[in-house]
């Protein structure tokens, strides 16, 4: 699939999402500051969140307990209290996306209702992010499907006949260009929960670019998903995990994000090619270090050659040792000395 000019999928780098989410506290500077350390940290996208407390949530759905537990509820507030107070201002998109032009980064967001589809169609977004509690909104992704933009479906939650039953909905518009992300949704999740083997699974069910989405503390998750195979990578961040608001304490501060882009590119390297041969960085050495057949004792010209004047010795660019076999019974063809490296002119 392809966002912009930038290709995505498993033989391509991976495309990293720095998820900026609500961490913006409805303060704009904040926001473009958030643009900027995803800039700076190298990420090939930064991610909003556009959703509205009366569209998401019954005043009535019960507090989450991991609000709870990290006492991030205000005294007297509900669940859908604190997603009104840190609901993004719809109209800042426009202004978003155009900073984000600016300094080179595409501009990615999550749209949480109808409406926010609408609007993100037509400030002119690349692609569409869905996130995992949305996937059994099928009014939704059809909707989205009918912008024929390229779409990356986050699936925590998710059994196989769910993601089924969405990739048909979005399907259903004619769309092809999905990837899928796999994703434990808790915050954060322990490591045994995050069973990275499920993007195999994903790969070989669907035949289509699978990432993760992370929600872990650090950033050796990532790195593990990346040399797994993951082609996407998405990642909360914060300016502080100091400041208010629910997802700020399981986001990576801004020198922890750079750190992670750099050792997702430093595995990418890592895992370089499938072909087992020497490399070129091993050229010296292939030739010094490795052995060959070397003279154990001086052998005069014309002499039959016996196992016991071999030796097998360090450098490898004399007669390669598994051709032992051959050289026991030939001649000297002139005087070779000890330690000399044989060669097939020697005998």
């Amino acid at each position: 699939m392809k966002i912009g000019q930038r290709e995505i999928g498993h033989e391509q780098s991976c495309f990293i999402i720095a998820e900026a989410g609500s961490n913006h506290n409805r303060d704009f500077e904040n926001a473009k500051k958030l643009i900027d350390v995803a800039v700076e940290a190298g990420a090939d996208a930064v991610k909003f969140q556009i959703f509205s407390a009366e569209a998401i949530y019954s005043k009535k759905t019960p507090m989450a307990s991991y609000l709870k537990n990290k006492k991030l509820v205000k005294d007297g507030e509900s669940l859908w209290d604190i997603i009104k107070r840190i609901e993004i201002p719809r109209q800042w998109t426009p202004d978003l996306m155009a900073y984000c032009q600016q300094k080179g980064i595409i501009f990615l967001s999550t749209p949480f209702d109808l409406n926010a589809v609408d609007e993100l169609e037509a400030a002119g977004v690349e692609a569409y992010k869905v996130a995992s509690f949305e996937i059994t909104h099928l009014p939704m992704l059809k909707k989205i499907s009918a912008t024929g933009k390229p779409i990356i479906l986050s699936t925590g939650m998710a059994s196989l006949e769910d993601i089924e039953i969405a990739l048909a909905a979005i399907r259903s518009g004619g769309i092809s260009e999905v990837a899928l992300l796999h994703c434990a949704i808790a915050y954060p999740p322990k490591f045994e929960d995050i069973n990275l083997r499920a993007m195999d699974t994903m790969h070989q069910a669907f035949g289509l670019p699978v990432g993760f989405s992370d929600h872990t503390m650090g950033h050796v998750t990532d790195v593990a998903a990346v040399a797994r195979g993951a082609c996407i990578i998405e990642k909360h961040f914060t300016l502080s995990r100091q400041q208010e608001g629910p997802d700020h304490p399981f986001s990576l501060e801004p020198g922890e994000l750079k750190a992670m882009v750099e050792a997702i590119r430093q595995t990418e390297k890592l895992l370089g090619s499938p072909l087992k041969q020497h490399t070129a960085a091993e050229n010296e050495l292939y030739r010094i270090a490795r052995r060959s057949l070397v003279a154990a004792v001086n052998i005069p010209s014309g002499t039959v050659i016996t196992e016991d004047m071999l030796a097998v010795k360090r450098p490898g660019f004399g007669i390669p040792v598994r051709h032992m076999e051959i050289v026991i019974g030939r001649t000297a063809r002139r005087d070779i000395e000890e330690d000399d490296i044989l060669t097939w002119e020697m005998i």
